[in-house]
């Protein structure tokens, strides 16, 4: 992530296009130096990987997609790299992980270095991995773990690419106005599943292309663990955005008094992410419109005064219901006679 002074920490409870929040990566395997690039369209991807590679029909699949991001970016890693150089896609992704990407894709990963590449963006409690799984056996590793950082496509049809179609449709799309579920992808092909077996993909906790009452469609929108992706990806984007409004407040200002005009300057900046997460969709309304939020602060007096003389200030406390979304309906009505 990127320099900040500011450190929003969001936890979910439950009873018993923004900057950097859409932009995919592609990590591919390439002789040769190590490289991080950012590419606008499919003509700049082709300058530097032929239509043969993996990298390019990832990028293909991104921008064939209605919603696709403004842009994208290639990282490569060389197994045969010098040291120093990434070797490997978990090496990659951490070397670039702090560099303006959210959405990560891989080309060339096995089984055992997707899961690696899970296991550390897992670590850093931020980002999402997306990743295909084309094969049953695959997906076992990811519904072991549970994590709530990656989601694994699962589509046998080897020559297409559903993870990074999903991303390029959905990823740059207003962060809370959708679900990742009932999604139509340009170049997908719907897979032929029984209910049976489509209830074993999810049951293992990974999506599917299917068809619904005539309709090509993502089957879920969850992450590994059986979150769902929009919840995640709002909780970053709330983070994200209150974290980057504080910390420009304290640059536009002289500077803010430790007392209630400087926590009333830090109050605003929260409530005004909110105010704008509710309007995203991301936080929930009650019956008369209004945002399900709040905001608390402690006054200076209720402070530490060791937080004072460090100059930190530790006293906001916020909270929101999640706006969520409607997967399934169960309808009941009857014939009157």
């Amino acid at each position: 992530m990127p320099l900040s002074d500011v450190t929003v920490t969001i936890d979910i409870q439950k009873p018993t296009r923004l900057m950097g929040l859409g932009k995919p990566l592609i990590l591919a395997k390439k002789t040769g130096t190590s490289t991080y690039k950012s590419y606008s369209d499919l003509t700049a991807v082709k300058a530097d990987y032929a239509e043969s590679t993996n990298a390019y029909k990832k990028a293909a699949a991104i921008f064939a997609q209605d919603h696709a991001p403004a842009g994208i970016a290639i990282a490569t890693y060389d197994t045969a790299a010098s040291a120093g150089d990434p070797k490997t896609p978990v090496e990659a992704v951490t070397k670039y992980f702090e560099n303006d990407w959210y959405f990560l894709l891989t080309t060339d990963a096995t089984n055992v270095e997707q899961t690696a590449v899970a296991d550390y963006v897992e670590s850093q409690k931020y980002k999402i991995y997306v990743t295909k799984a084309t094969a049953a056996a695959d997906r076992t590793a990811f519904k072991t773990k549970a994590y709530d950082r990656t989601v694994v496509f699962y589509h046998t049809i080897v020559a297409e690419e559903p993870d990074a179609a999903l991303v390029g449709e959905l990823g740059s799309q207003t962060v809370g106005s959708i679900t990742w579920k009932f999604k139509t992808l340009k170049g997908i092909t719907p897979l032929d599943l029984t209910k049976t077996e489509l209830n074993a993909i999810h049951t293992d906790k990974a999506i599917a292309y299917v068809t619904k009452a005539g309709i090509r469609q993502t089957s879920e929108g969850t992450v590994a663990s059986g979150e769902y992706i929009d919840v995640i990806h709002g909780k970053d984007w709330v983070k994200t955005d209150m974290e980057n409004n504080i910390q420009t407040a304290f640059a536009n200002n002289p500077k803010l008094p430790f007392d209630a005009r400087g926590i009333g300057v830090l109050d605003g900046q929260a409530t005004t992410t909110l105010l704008r997460g509710s309007t995203n969709g991301i936080i929930a309304v009650d019956d008369d419109g209004n945002p399900l939020f709040t905001v608390k602060t402690k006054s200076r007096l209720e402070t530490p005064a060791a937080e004072r003389a460090a100059r930190v200030y530790k006293g906001l406390f916020f909270s929101f219901q999640l706006a969520g979304a409607i997967h399934n309906a169960d309808i009941s009505g009857e014939i009157l006679l």
